[in-house]
This record gives structure tokens, C-alpha cells and sequence, in this order.
């Protein structure tokens, strides 16, 4: 930093503010900086910097399948909030799996980040909650609803899945199935409840046999929907709650020659950017995804600067995008 200092022509201290960003310096000193930095070939010892300032700077994000588009766009909020705060992100890929789950969080954490932003997965010997709350781990849950004493970023659930029922129900639709989601997901839990609520709305009565576990992927989702649609009196309309879902129960209906919307009504939770390309273009419900990000994102740094500020739930609004696999026009 010294040699960097002399050859900009500026003090060390001055390297230090235009390096962490402390202080307004002028756009002609941060230029002579970086300049002479580049001259002198100086690069900045992250480690040692945060060891003196107790922060590296640096947030850790755990999620499942980072490869699903939702959680991509999630991902990027993530990280163009990060960016704007001059922050970096790590990540890590979860699979829904308790035990990686807790290794990643162990990780991350054993990597000295500020803080976290996670989607949970339940577990039921509660080992990340307690790892985070044994060593006070400023941490932000998205996606999937934990309880009251952590901050956390979700969407509307209950209301978005009752309207996609009702929405059926106004095509004539009687017998609408469902294939749900992962057990044990709060996601999963509300939308079952939104899907029962619409049905009750409608004064439908709720058949457990409407309902098939398509476990959030594709693959049991292709094996659920060929269940239902073999059932003695197989649905006419089929809710698939998430993306995934959405595209198994897509590829089970095509194989089994059912077209949709003609034979069978088709629509989903999550919106993806190819649902408006589909023949036909899906009715889903479309969720904030990058929003949730960056919000996730601007609320752990909150709860970074002030750990004992009051949790905070921020529940983001979705829109119902209403195409033609419903039977509309």
C-alpha cells in the first residue's frame, strides 16, 4: 500500500479509503489509485482485512437445485444486491437434503461469511436452526417459511393457488387434481390448503384421491399425473404446483396422447421464461423470483448492521398469468 501510496502521489491512509470504500475520495484520486495498483502489481490481502475489521464482506446462500430457474432467479437478486453493496456471494447447492444441508451451512459458515440467506429444508432433528442460533449466524430464510423469530422472504401461497382453482371451476371443471409438492415444505403445506379452500369456495367437495405427490421434480411428476389420469374417474383439469411439475405433468399428458387444453386443462405454480412459448401457453402463477432476491438480500445486510433488530416477514405478491392450457383463448 505504501508503494501504491507513492506512486499515486496520495497517503496510505487515502490507498485504504478508496480500497474499502470508507470514504468519498475524488474520481481523479480513485483513478491515480487503481492506476498505480495496476503499475505495482498490488493486490489486496482479503483475509487479512477481514480479520482486522471482524467482516469478509461476504454473505453465503445455500439453496436447493440452484440449477431450477426459480432459484436461478433468485440467485441473481441475490447477487446484483450484493453487488451493489460491494459484497460477494457464495454458493451452495442444498438438494434438499438435511444432512448436506447442514454441511453447507457448517461450510459456509467455517468460511467466516457475514451472514446467510437460506432456503430450509426441514429436518427434523433441527440441526441448522440450532447451528445458527448456537453461534448467532445473521441469516434470512427465503422461499420456505420458518417460524416468527428469524427474518424471511416468501410469497403469497394460500390465495394464488385458490384463484388457479377457481379459475377451472369457472371453465366448468368438477374434478381438478393436484400434484403436490414436496412433503414436509411450507410451500407445499399452503398450496394444498389454497387448493382445498378453492375447491370449498366453489362448493366442491375435496376428493383425496385428486390429490398425487409429485415431489417437486419432474420425474415424479410425469408418474403422478399418469396415476391420476388412470384413476376409474380421472380429473378433467390438473393444478401442478411448482415448475418442475408443471413440465412432468406436461410430458405425461403428451404420452398419453391427451391434449391440452382440449382433453384435460393444465396450469401451474411458477412462471418460467419459455411457459409463454409452449403449445399451448400455460396458465401459471408467476412469483417475484429475482425480487426475492434482492429483498432477501437488502434485509440480511439490515440484520448484519443491527443484530438485534426486530424479525421481519416480508410476503411478496404473485400474478395469476392467465394464457390458454386453462382452456381460454
Amino acid at each position: 500500500m505504501a508503494d501504491v501510496a507513492k506512486r499515486a502521489g496520495v497517503s496510505v491512509s487515502t490507498v485504504s479509503h478508496v480500497l474499502n470504500k470508507t470514504r468519498t475520495v475524488t474520481p481523479e484520486t480513485i483513478r491515480a489509485v487503481e492506476d498505480a495498483i495496476a503499475e505495482v502489481g498490488f493486490t489486496p490481502n482479503i483475509l487479512a482485512r477481514s480479520l482486522v475489521r471482524s467482516s469478509t464482506n461476504a454473505i453465503g446462500v445455500a439453496l436447493s437445485a440452484i440449477t431450477n430457474i426459480y432459484f436461478g432467479e433468485v440467485v441473481r437478486g441475490v447477487q446484483l444486491e450484493c453487488a451493489r453493496h460491494g459484497f460477494m456471494a457464495f454458493f451452495a447447492d442444498t438438494e434438499d437434503n438435511a444432512n448436506q444441508q447442514f454441511e453447507a451451512i457448517r461450510e459456509l459458515h467455517e468460511r467466516r461469511v457475514d451472514g446467510m440467506v437460506l432456503a430450509l429444508f426441514p429436518d427434523p432433528e433441527e440441526r441448522a436452526l440450532t447451528y445458527i442460533e448456537r453461534h448467532k449466524i445473521p441469516v434470512v430464510f427465503v422461499d420456505r417459511s420458518v417460524n416468527a423469530r428469524f427474518d424471511q422472504v416468501v410469497v403469497e401461497n394460500r390465495k394464488p393457488m385458490m384463484e388457479l382453482v377457481s379459475h377451472l371451476v369457472g371453465h366448468g371443471h368438477k374434478r381438478i387434481g393436484l400434484i403436490s409438492g414436496l412433503g414436509g415444505l411450507s410451500t407445499t403445506i399452503e398450496r394444498v390448503e389454497g387448493y382445498k379452500e378453492g375447491l370449498a369456495r366453489a362448493g366442491l367437495e375435496f376428493d383425496d384421491a385428486l390429490i398425487e405427490k409429485g415431489e417437486s421434480n419432474i420425474e415424479a411428476a410425469h408418474d403422478a399425473v399418469l396415476r391420476l389420469i388412470a384413476k376409474p374417474r380421472p380429473p378433467t383439469a390438473i393444478v401442478a404446483a411448482n415448475n418442475k411439475m408443471t413440465i412432468g405433468s406436461m410430458q405425461a399428458l403428451r404420452e398419453s396422447g391427451r391434449r391440452v387444453p382440449k382433453d384435460i386443462a393444465l396450469v401451474g405454480f411458477d412462471d418460467f421464461e419459455w411457459a409463454d412459448s409452449f403449445d399451448p401457453r400455460l396458465t401459471v402463477v408467476a412469483q417475484p423470483c429475482q425480487e426475492i432476491g434482492v429483498r432477501a438480500t437488502g434485509l440480511l445486510l439490515k440484520r448484519i448492521k443491527e443484530p438485534e433488530r426486530r424479525p421481519k416477514t416480508i410476503r411478496l405478491p404473485v400474478t395469476l398469468k392467465i394464457r390458454n392450457s386453462c382452456g381460454c383463448c
